[in-house]
């Protein structure tokens, strides 16, 4: 989102999002998968200094270790986790939940650093709600796992990802929007599509068992809302989707919760004639030290000119 103010007719200032940002409650993300090919690292990090939650929670797969290889873990990686880690320090409740990724932490569940925790699942009461929050993998167990959906999550997938990334390359420079090659073939595919129906009835039904009011998941890619009654019971399944193939997050504010789909308009500015230097996150602190306008103005009519001195 920009935020846009007109002076006249001729000049218009465009706030970039980095500056002016979205102050939430509560923001979800899952399936970042930070260390392959198919992470969206740099459109992540946009969102992340778009935002001032209260509460950050990583819902699984974060980092990859699945697939992580030293020759790559890009600079733009590191850096979504440097700003997560900033915004940490920044007094921001960071929950980093595990999953099937990264699931070698699981050893350290209930470790706690300042305000970074890490779990294995999270309940929350929000507005006198229950809400229930977990990876998801857990229902591979229950379900019978669809071997077409084993070999896309595999190798075949990975390769499915680095392709479509580089058609997206030439949809971009042909001035067409992005688009998922492997969400298309998951959502058109007979087994894919009974093993997503079966694992949100499955976190719906798990859900009602437990009273809780809200189950919200990720591991399957898709982002979703929906409330159904279950055993008499009213329960809304959320899934945060992923940055892979969706680019999408959970957001939480004002007692409601909202999907946000990333939209790469939102971060370009309106009339590049105009551009004005972003505001960099570790040069935020030093903005309120900088001299006013009105200081600015004095220490420049104070300067001599020609050679003179100004009068005073």
């Amino acid at each position: 989102m920009h935020y846009i103010t007109r002076l006249n007719s001729n000049l218009i200032i465009t706030y970039h999002p980095a500056v002016m940002k979205r102050e939430l409650d509560i923001v979800v993300l899952s399936d970042v998968h930070l260390g392959t090919y198919g992470c969206h690292a740099n459109e992540l990090l946009n969102y992340l200094k778009s935002i001032k939650p209260g509460m950050l929670i990583l819902n699984g797969d974060f980092i990859d270790m699945w697939q992580f290889r030293k020759r790559y873990f890009p600079k733009e990686h590191i850096q979504v986790i440097q700003q997560v880690l900033k915004m940490a320090s920044r007094g921001v409740k960071v929950y980093y939940i595990t999953g099937n990724h990264d699931d070698a932490l699981r050893r350290y569940s209930d470790f706690s650093a300042g305000n970074i925790l890490l779990r294995d699942k999270l309940i929350l009461q929000l507005a006198g709600k229950t809400c229930w929050i977990f990876h998801g993998d857990i229902f591979d167990l229950f379900i019978r796992y669809s071997p077409y959906v084993s070999r896309l999550g595999g190798k075949g997938y990975d390769l499915l990802i680095w392709l479509n990334r580089s058609i997206n390359k030439l949809r971009r420079a042909m001035g067409l929007p992005r688009m998922s090659f492997a969400k298309k073939v998951k959502y058109r595919v007979k087994e894919a599509i009974k093993f997503i129906s079966d694992f949100e009835k499955t976190a719906l039904q798990l859900a009602a068992e437990e009273d809780y009011d809200y189950v919200i998941c990720g591991h399957i890619h898709r982002p979703i809302m929906r409330t159904e009654e279950v055993q008499g019971k009213k329960v809304t399944y959320l899934n945060s989707g992923d940055w892979v193939e969706n680019l999408t997050a959970l957001e939480y504010n004002w007692g409601r919760w909202s999907i946000y789909e990333y939209d790469e308009t939102d971060y370009q500015y309106v009339n590049p004639r105009l551009f004005v230097k972003e505001v960099l996150e570790e040069d935020e602190d030093a903005v309120a030290t900088r001299p006013s306008m009105e200081e600015v103005y004095l220490e420049i009519v104070s300067k001599p000119v020609s050679g003179k001195q100004a009068s005073s």
